[in-house]
């Protein structure tokens, strides 16, 4: 059967094979700006060509293309006849278009500081809080729970102008409905070059008395006095040293995934809906508590649905293995998601195997616990078998990981709007959390509450939100901010359904390495939803390309003759997660137990940066090899300890992996960074003594 494939960085067509599921990385297609447009540009939202009596022409409105403007995505548009207050250029109001979920408008300009000026109507409400909506330009919220019934009445021109900085070449204009009966609403928009923003530049005081109010190994809380601003304090950001945080709108608020045994030191600002900032307040420091038991570090494996075939490999070996023992997570690979973006089981060749999920009978010799499964007991499978594994290591957590490389086709569906948020949430709970499987082919298994039990929450691998993944694969450029916000309808309903079972369900996601997909996908608001993310640490070269490399380093050798934007390491991924905003000690480190080769390799340089002939031959696939039969290989081993690295030479074949020596290296480089632990994918490559799982352990307690 056709499995599910871990990203890979391969734009040639994928190999699929039982028993391997490979993380690599592809060139991403982001959305890249072409600074095409002269400010000054001035929009008529769902309107046609308009001069105003100042002599300004307006344009007519436009869907966004690459190297121009236009809006992203409609939820409405409207009209109206009705005279506008305020202003002698009613036809410029009487259009309008309606906007929700962070969609606008999309300007491609040059970088600089741009004077965004927004003309609104209210013509629908006839009372204050009917509709409220955010305004975002760039990153800033610039409007937040909008009232524009009560603060410019109806039928009356509504103008507000702010001040925003651009340094990507593309200037965003974002609305979100926040409450109430009706979209976010937009008659017109100008954007001209400079300016100081409008009428408001007047910061908020400096908060006052930010005071910690409680803490635990991994959360600090804090509060402080509000500020005061002469049109009123939209948002509070809170900074971890130099590092935003979070932002709230209230006076209050919980950091959470710190280390353990940790000193930080926070400040707060205010901003107001203009987008001025505040003086920082008074310093608030705080050392969080020791963890029970340990360090604290996570220390999280991936194993495969389809091991269970080809490779023999169950979750009796983890057991056996003693791998178990010394991991805090597992995350199971994987569940699909539907065309209609939705969570589902079904026996198909390419889209799912519930016969390996929960309908196999495993023997008593296969079993964790040593005992027959029984023809028709309502669980079996390897969730069966996941669930033994935690009775017998009470510690353990297990995760549902969803997508992988071929199964991300229809998140961007799942994330598309509010609606299709909620329901593919809600059809992963009720099957996975709650356990309510369905009965198929005539199997006994399944059954309202069959899988209960066994998993503790989601792992989230969608490759990629926004660029490039397996062919095929939805992409829409909204995906960026609709897998936030994805994230964010996880959590509630995975807290909501917590607050029922009083269990802490755990969020996840494994993220790319690659700086532009980083861009292209993933927000800073991302990790204000997660437990921790594992970041790629692994596929950073291989056997699509010609040259030797390292598929895993530490960080870049000087040396790497690569392009630029194709050099990648551990330590260019972190950073680039840290520069995000992201905690440390919510980035958990992935590994590999496996290696990636290449043969007809010349000697010099043994064989590094080299030609090659192709792929080296692999068990399960050409270029790839488990760790347990790479350490097993002839050939001169070579270490490159200054960037974390290592490779086997035999005269011709060439192969980079990682040992013991070198995961006890990173694991040194995870506690200097302060970082939540690592994650290896996967568990059926490591040794039958579970060599790599247990040199992390001892590193990372």
């Amino acid at each position: 059967m056709a499995r599910p494939k871990r990203l890979r960085r391969r734009r040639t067509a994928v190999i699929l094979c039982v028993g391997t599921l490979l993380l690599g990385l592809v060139p991403l297609l982001a959305s890249t700006a072409h600074a095409a447009v002269a400010a000054p540009v001035r929009v008529n939202a769902n309107g046609t060509s308009f001069t105003d009596g100042g002599g300004k022409v307006w344009s007519a409105d436009q869907a966004y293309s690459a190297g121009n403007w236009g809006y992203d995505m409609l939820f409405g548009s409207g009209s109206t006849a009705g005279a506008v207050a305020g202003t002698t250029d009613d036809a410029l109001y009487q259009s309008y278009n309606l906007f929700n979920t962070w969609t606008g408008y999309k300007f491609d300009v040059a970088n600089g500081t741009y004077q965004v000026t927004l003309k609104m109507l209210e013509d629908w409400a006839t009372a204050a809080g009917q509709r409220l909506f955010d305004v975002r330009i760039e990153n800033t919220v610039v409007l937040s729970a909008f009232d524009i019934f009560a603060s410019c009445g109806k039928f009356t021109a509504c103008d507000r102008t702010f001040t925003a900085s651009v340094t990507d070449g593309q200037l965003n204009v974002a609305f979100n409905m926040h409450g109430g009966a009706n979209y976010a609403t937009v008659s017109a928009i100008e954007v001209s070059s400079g300016g100081t923003g409008g009428g408001d530049t007047s910061p908020p005081t400096a908060p006052a008395n930010l005071t910690v109010t409680g803490k635990t190994s991994s959360s600090v809380s804090l509060s402080w006095t509000a500020s005061t601003d002469n049109v009123g304090v939209t948002a509070y950001d809170l900074y971890n040293a130099t590092t935003l945080a979070t932002s709230v709108t209230t006076t209050a608020a919980t950091i959470t995934g710190l280390a353990p045994s940790t000193t930080y030191t926070f400040t707060v600002k205010a901003r107001d809906a203009a987008g001025n900032t505040s003086p920082a307040s008074n310093q608030a420091s705080a050392t969080t508590d020791a963890a029970s038991g340990g360090g604290g570090h996570k220390r999280v494996a991936y194993f495969t649905q389809w091991g269970i075939y080809g490779r023999d490999f169950m979750l009796n070996d983890v057991d056996a293995s003693g791998a178990a023992a010394k991991l805090t997570q597992i995350n199971y690979a994987f569940g699909n998601v539907s065309i209609d973006g939705k969570c589902f089981e079904v026996n198909q060749t390419g889209q799912g195997d519930a016969w390996a999920d929960y309908q196999r009978r495993f023997t008593a010799a296969e079993s964790v616990d040593g005992v027959a499964d029984v023809f028709d007991q309502p669980l079996a499978g390897n969730f069966n078998q996941l669930k033994e594994l935690k009775q017998k290591h009470p510690g353990l957590k297990v995760l549902m990981s969803l997508g992988g490389w071929t199964w991300s086709k229809y998140f961007s569906n799942a994330a598309l709007t509010d609606a299709s948020r909620q329901a593919f949430v809600a059809s992963c709970v009720d099957l996975f959390i709650k356990g309510n499987l369905p009965k198929l082919n005539g199997e006994p298994q399944g059954g309202p509450g069959s899988g209960a039990g066994v998993f503790d929450g989601f792992d989230i691998d969608w490759e990629w939100p926004g660029s490039e993944g397996n062919a095929g694969n939805v992409v829409r450029p909204e995906d960026r901010h609709n897998f936030t916000l994805l994230l964010a309808e996880l959590r509630r309903q995975l807290d909501a359904y917590g607050a029922q079972t009083g269990q802490k369900y755990l969020l996840t996601a494994f993220l790319p390495a690659d700086p532009k997909k980083v861009d292209a996908g993933i927000e800073s608001g991302a990790f204000q939803s997660l437990d921790f993310a594992t970041v790629q640490g692994y596929d950073f070269h291989g056997a699509w390309e010609t040259m030797t490399n390292h598929q895993s380093a530490l960080h870049v050798p000087a040396a790497d003759p690569s392009p630029p934007d194709s050099q990648f390491s551990v330590d260019k991924a972190i950073t680039k997660y840290l520069s995000l905003g992201a905690l440390a000690a919510k980035l958990v480190v992935g590994v590999p137990a496996y290696g990636r080769g290449w043969t007809g390799v010349p000697s010099a340089g043994n064989g590094l940066y080299q030609s090659s002939t192709g792929p080296a031959t692999g068990t399960w696939e050409a270029g790839i090899e488990d760790y347990k039969v790479i350490k097993n290989k002839a050939g001169t081993r070579f270490r490159d300890t200054a960037n974390g690295a290592l490779w086997l030479y035999d005269g011709t074949n060439w192969w980079s992996y990682d040992d013991p020596t070198l995961l006890t290296q990173k694991a040194d480089y995870i506690k200097a960074k302060g970082l939540g632990g690592s994650m290896m994918w996967s568990l059926d490559g490591d040794d039958a003594t579970a060599s790599l799982t247990s040199a992390l352990a001892a590193a990372l307690p």
